[in-house]
């Protein structure tokens, strides 16, 4: 998942692999918790010698192939100015694609596609990982069984609740308890090893292959819970931008990957061992006296990982407001130090609503389980195309080794995807639903804005009109600075046409300003704004943000002198409000065209969005049709 934190580079190796493990690994980390217990309780897989192996071949494989060659050894290089994530990978994509061409739409469309499935598996991710984690009560009584789902209920409201205060504090916690967390899963697994040291023969892959050709298609299908084992494989490459790609390679070969290994490998051991165990061989391999401590353990990991999750659906969701995809939202700054610690009401919310949701209606971690696998194996293969995209075009890689590449790859992927498809009937649409769902919103948007700028185009005066016409006719001029916002830089804005045939007066100093988003992470500070001066007291202004840069528009104006610096007391920003009417004609379908009026009217003000003070702000309204 992204990171909603900016790269500290020069931080110490040690001290960014110690935030990377609380971070980056918590998704994956805690897979153990349900998967070894959903591949043979969910598929009544029988218990023999062979299919312990195969099933431990098929997990040793799958973390070999998809997260350690696909996400460590070849996505960590495809960087986008340090940056990961798929959005970032989208924007390296499209840079050779000519902008309006049919790839340039296709590769925005796929990775729009993968960032809409990213939003489906947040909701899952943390229902699972709490409940899988507090199932263990029953594990030591059963008769704790009724408090599981009011207690994982509560914990994850509790942790939406917490939200608005940020993380900050309690995230210097994160690394520790992780660390402890592999820690103990190593050892546990270690000693399950120990007792039965043959399962280790699983690592030759000629398990996995016997295993898939022994039980044909339901061998198959049980890729569909072995996936279970490699969900939060993409945070890896998400999170590169804030830690680099060292620590997390480091975290992944040196750490996490022999932790989770040897407890899988633990696990099938103690199946091997005592059948019974598969009611939930995570817990089981545990000493008795240490099941309460091991929940209470397992539960603080799943609180991270889940807290990981929602950090970042609140990246995700800031860039795709910045890169054009979506309304304007609320984003509150959690931190006055690490300006990438945000919090989204809105999103929060949702989230919130969207998890105690999953968890009344499943109930438990097995039935959510049918539900969990289709956006993550839709996401890998999105992962791939696009990366094997940038591999070909930018790194210069042959057309028959890019398509050789890019095919092994994505058939492990899509054969990940096709074993995950049989789920949607039981649960799996859910995702998916949702996944459309933000997919709809966004592409609604991005298109109904560039009909409402398309029509505010057509009526407008040229700038370059205007300003001569102003000086034969020169209106009475006033003191101070007049900032009038506009998305097209070339045109007289709407707002200063109402404020002189109103207010018949004009500021000394006017700017045009125009804020600009660059499919880039981030636009270093020497090139955040560039003023122009032209007739009449007049100044054009463009300020530049990436996807992943903090907006604030006065802190950017503040390095601008335009003939003088700006005084904020002595400024007032100006700008149109579009009053959307939705119309036949040959624009989007009309319920498409209510549903991106609707969206318009629930965004933030750009007062709010762009950090300008409520005191100095004056608007004025239009009405488009669309």
């Amino acid at each position: 998942m992204p990171s909603a934190h900016p790269a500290p580079d020069k931080s110490p190796l040690a001290g960014l692999a110690l935030a990377a493990m609380g971070v980056v690994f918590g998704d994956i980390g805690t897979s153990p918790l349900y998967t070894m217990k959903e591949v043979f309780g969910g598929h009544h897989l029988a218990f023999s010698h062979a299919n312990v192996l195969g099933v431990l071949s098929l997990i040793f494989w799958a973390l070999m192939l998809v997260v350690s060659l696909k996400y460590v050894g070849i996505m960590m290089r495809a960087d986008n100015k340090g940056e990961g994530g798929i959005l970032a990978l989208l924007s390296l994509a499209q840079r050779q694609a000519p902008l309006g061409s049919r790839i340039h739409w296709v590769l925005t469309m796929l990775g729009f596609a993968g960032a809409s499935m990213f939003f489906g598996d947040s909701l899952i991710t943390p229902a699972i990982s709490v409940m899988s984690a507090i199932e263990g009560l029953q594990v030591g009584s059963p008769a704790l069984h009724p408090f599981i789902l009011p207690l994982s209920l509560g914990i994850l409201v509790g942790l939406f609740f917490l939200q608005r205060y940020g993380t900050g504090t309690i995230g210097r916690l994160f690394g520790p308890v992780m660390l402890v967390w592999f820690g103990v899963l190593g050892v546990l697994g270690l000693f399950s090893v120990l007792g039965n040291p043959g399962v280790l023969a699983a690592m030759d892959p000629h398990h996995a292959v016997g295993f898939l050709h022994r039980h044909g298609l339901a061998g198959f299908l049980i890729l569909g819970a072995v996936v279970l084992a490699i969900t939060g494989a993409e945070a890896l490459y998400a999170d590169m931008g804030h830690f680099g790609r060292r620590p997390i390679q480091l975290v992944w070969f040196g750490y996490v990957l022999p932790a989770l290994l040897l407890n899988y490998f633990g696990q099938g051991a103690l199946l091997l061992r005592a059948p019974e165990a598969v009611r939930n061989p995570f817990y089981l391999m545990a000493p008795e006296w240490a099941l309460y401590p091991m929940v209470g353990l397992a539960a603080a990991a799943t609180v991270i990982a889940s807290q990981a999750v929602i950090s970042g659906a609140f990246s995700v969701t800031r860039q795709v407001i910045q890169l054009g995809f979506a309304p304007r939202l609320a984003i509150h700054h959690t931190s006055a130090r690490e300006a990438g610690q945000i919090y989204i009401p809105f999103v929060n919310w949702v989230l919130m609503f969207g998890v105690a949701a999953l968890i009344l209606g499943f109930r438990d971690s097995s039935n959510l389980a049918a539900a969990y696998g289709i956006a993550v194996t839709g996401t890998f293969a999105i992962d791939t195309i696009l990366v094997f995209v940038v591999m070909r075009v930018r790194w210069d890689l042959g057309l028959f080794a890019t398509l050789l590449g890019m095919l092994a790859l994505l058939s492990v992927d899509l054969s990940f995807f096709a074993a995950n498809a049989v789920k949607i009937p039981d649960g799996g649409w859910f995702p998916l639903a949702v996944a459309l769902v933000v997919f709809s919103l966004m592409v609604t948007w991005k298109r109904g804005r560039e009909i409402v700028l398309r029509r505010l185009r057509t009526e407008n005066i040229p700038l370059e009109d205007f300003l001569p016409s102003l000086q034969a006719h020169p209106p009475l001029r006033v003191s101070g600075t007049a900032v009038f916002m506009t998305a097209d830089a070339s045109g007289t804005p709407r707002a200063l046409l109402h404020n002189l045939k109103h207010n018949k007066v004009l500021h000394e100093r006017v700017v045009i300003l125009t804020v600009r988003y660059h499919d880039v992470p981030y636009v270093a500070g020497d090139a955040r704004l560039h003023a122009e001066q032209l007739a009449a007291g007049f100044y054009r202004v463009a300020v530049s943000y990436g996807f992943m840069d903090d907006i604030d528009i006065p802190a950017a104006l503040a390095t601008c002198t335009c003939g003088h610096g700006f005084d904020m007391m002595d400024t007032t920003f100006f700008y149109s409000r579009e009053n959307l009417i939705p119309t036949r004609g040959d624009g989007m379908a009309v319920w498409r065209e209510h549903l991106f009026a609707a969206m318009a009217r629930s965004a933030v003000s750009p007062m709010t969005f762009f950090r300008i003070p409520a005191n100095r702000v004056v608007e004025m309204g239009v009405q488009v049709e669309i």
